[in-house]
């Protein structure tokens, strides 16, 4: 099996576990897309300002003395975006319904990280 099909696998029992994942993007530091489960077709737009984000993100807690970057939560009146690092080179990027559970969805989100940096560190990652 593929990495990336294994990255997609993860992304799905992401979604069963939480009901209201709307869908996800991982891609790489750089903002290339290495797997969707989008709709509307603006995976390629979020993995660019996913990979701005983190970038952010890092400096963020870098220049404030805050210690490793974990996660940044975007709220907004149409729901969430959840940000994590996956490993040193790849970012997951969650979005969420209005009203959703954000003990569940850091929980899984930081679950799906770390199974998407195991998957990923196996080889390089998919392009």
């Amino acid at each position: 099996m593929e990495i990336r099909d294994e990255v997609r696998q993860e992304m799905t029992r992401l979604r069963e576990r939480t009901p209201d994942v709307d869908g996800s993007v991982v891609c790489g530091a750089d903002g290339l897309t290495i797997a969707s489960d989008l709709d509307g077709g603006f995976a390629e737009q979020t993995g660019a300002l996913s990979s701005a984000l983190l970038a952010l993100s890092r400096r963020m807690a870098d220049m404030t003395g805050r210690g490793t970057f974990e996660e940044t939560l975007v709220s907004a009146a149409g729901g969430y975006a959840l940000l994590y690092t996956a490993g040193p080179k790849i970012v997951l990027t969650i979005l969420a319904r209005p009203g959703s559970n954000l003990g569940l969805l850091r929980l899984e989100g930081r679950r799906t990280a770390e199974n998407l940096a195991a998957i990923t560190s196996r080889t390089r990652t998919p392009r």
